[in-house]
């Protein structure tokens, strides 16, 4: 459980931190920081002043269903031990928020120490020199963070970098704007009565040390659960829709009997007829012998039974690729359930925090390979950039379907067939002109423009491409018209000339 808005009042109102030196910072974990501040002439426990002032070490954690800032470890002149959690320690090379805390806030001046409403997020203004830094500290169980802004709001870093919500370096943050920062009311909510006759600040580390651990594990356990419940049930839903579409294309053979019946009573089908009542020669013995078969009063006869032996053969196809898709999706639902049960097993917070913030790769490096041996297609890795390209048309297909994402970029031969190149996108990043030429160079070489040496390239976000209505898969633009195509939108336009040193440095990067 993490602090209420009431309870980190009390906090404040007992560290009374305005006019503290901030005197040292060290980062215990990646979610753990601890300041050591100083206050010159501050009350003893007596409440007498002391010339000497007293020391503390506040504790800062965004553990989730932990999150909570308190002085720890020494109170009134005694030593409290932390969980093996969050116990102090070096983690090899100093961690990148802490350095830079070191860099900007030690040794200045709290000028403030206040939670903005009672919307558990704590200001604290320091000032060091000339120069005044605003540490926000979001007590947020879900989205727990540390963020340090000029006066002006800008971000000059977060503890937790999020580039989506503007908390990365450059950002802008401003909790009135971005949090919807304002008193409440809410009187719900109270102080715990905990055990002992100390500060609520020794009460609440007391509390932490034993329980802290336990506390941060459940709610990393909740937060698994539900992300992984909710991918599940996006397959279930994908995977009911592609059996229901399996069942239609399973009974592709009576399109053709309708063709074939059609065929035999052309002579007796009149223009404008809208159904056809004919003999059922396809019928198993004892079954019914008339059928009555729909048609398009504006087709031709022989029209009519192209257009069934068309759906005949398109269902056929596509009764292939959609039972691949159910194995896929049936083999993704069993990774995910097993990934789950991983998660749930793990009884370290630390590890199963950093496993959801996408560690499992790390961890379990075969899980990283198996998945590229399963993908289609070719891999070009180029520097920290991945580029993937289909070589014909179910690779094309495949990859689109199951291997990119919207934000991805789609590169395509213009007024040419051949493969789909994707830039896998970087978070935060833009894509690079040398990338994107690299791309441009695969589009064309694997495409029958190949032969000219030259040509113009589609390039758009996946999340702009339409498939025409009935378009075939893996099919791209040809300029032929949109008729069973893809068809891009927003999209621009690359002029390539093939670069036979660049395709040579390429097929080194292959992997």
């Amino acid at each position: 459980m993490s602090l209420n808005w009431k309870e980190i009042n009390l906090i404040l109102e007992e560290l009374d931190l305005p006019g503290s030196q901030i005197q040292g910072v060290s980062q215990t974990t990646f979610d753990h920081i601890n300041l050591r501040v100083y206050k010159k002439g501050s009350p003893s426990k007596e409440g007498a002043p002391t010339k000497e002032g007293v020391a503390r070490q506040l504790l800062i954690a965004l553990s989730p269903g932990a999150c909570r800032m308190h002085e720890t470890v020494r109170l009134h002149g005694k030593t409290r031990s932390f969980s093996d959690s969050e116990k102090p320690g070096k983690l090899g090379l100093p961690l990148r928020f802490a350095q830079f805390l070191n860099s900007r806030i030690v040794n200045g001046w709290i000028e403030e120490a206040v939670q903005l409403g009672d919307n558990r997020i704590i200001r604290l203004v320091v000032r060091r020199g000339e120069n005044r830094f605003f540490l926000y500290i979001r007590l947020w169980s879900n989205a727990a963070n540390c963020i340090v802004t000029d006066e002006n709001g800008t971000v000059l870093d977060a503890m937790r970098r999020l580039p989506k919500k503007g908390e990365i370096s450059g950002g802008y943050y401003n909790p009135a704007e971005n949090d919807s920062v304002g008193g409440h009311a809410n009187d719900t909510y109270t102080i715990r009565e905990l055990p002992g006759n100390d500060s609520f600040n020794a009460k609440i580390d007391a509390y932490y040390t034993e329980k802290g651990s336990a506390l941060s594990l459940e709610a990393l356990r909740e937060q698994a659960r539900r992300k992984c419940e909710s991918s599940m049930g996006r397959l279930h839903a994908a995977l009911e829709r592609l059996q229901a579409k399996e069942a239609e294309y399973a009974s592709a053979d009576r399109l053709r009997e309708y063709g074939d019946i059609i065929l035999a009573n052309i002579a007796a089908i009149q223009p404008g007829d809208a159904w056809l009542e004919a003999d059922n020669f396809f019928a198993a013995e004892g079954g019914s012998h008339k059928i009555r078969i729909k048609l398009d009063p504006l087709k031709a006869p022989s029209a009519q039974a192209e257009w069934y032996y068309g759906r005949y053969s398109k269902a056929k196809k596509g009764l292939a690729d959609v039972r691949a898709e159910i194995e896929a999706g049936q083999q993704e639902l069993g990774e995910i359930e097993k990934k789950l049960a991983m998660l749930l097993a793990e009884e370290n917070p630390l590890v199963l925090a950093r496993l959801l913030r996408g560690g499992i790769q790390n961890r379990h490096p075969s899980t990283a390979q198996s998945a590229r041996d399963k993908r289609p297609g070719l891999v070009f890795k180029r520097g920290d950039w991945l580029i993937l390209v289909g070589r014909d048309a179910a690779e094309n297909g495949a990859l689109l379907r199951r291997h990119v994402k919207g934000n991805d970029l789609w590169l395509h031969a213009r007024d040419f067939p051949g493969s789909y190149v994707f830039i896998k996108q970087r978070p935060g990043k833009s894509f690079p002109l040398d990338i994107l030429l690299d791309a441009g160079n695969l589009a064309l070489f694997y495409s029958k423009g190949r032969k000219t040496g030259e040509g113009d390239l589609f390039y758009t976000p996946v999340k702009y491409l339409r498939r025409a209505k009935n378009g075939p898969k893996g099919k791209a633009p040809t300029g032929k018209g949109p008729s069973g195509l893809l068809i891009p939108t927003q999209e621009k336009n690359l002029r390539i000339k093939l670069d036979e040193k660049r395709l040579k440095e390429l097929e080194s990067c292959k992997v």
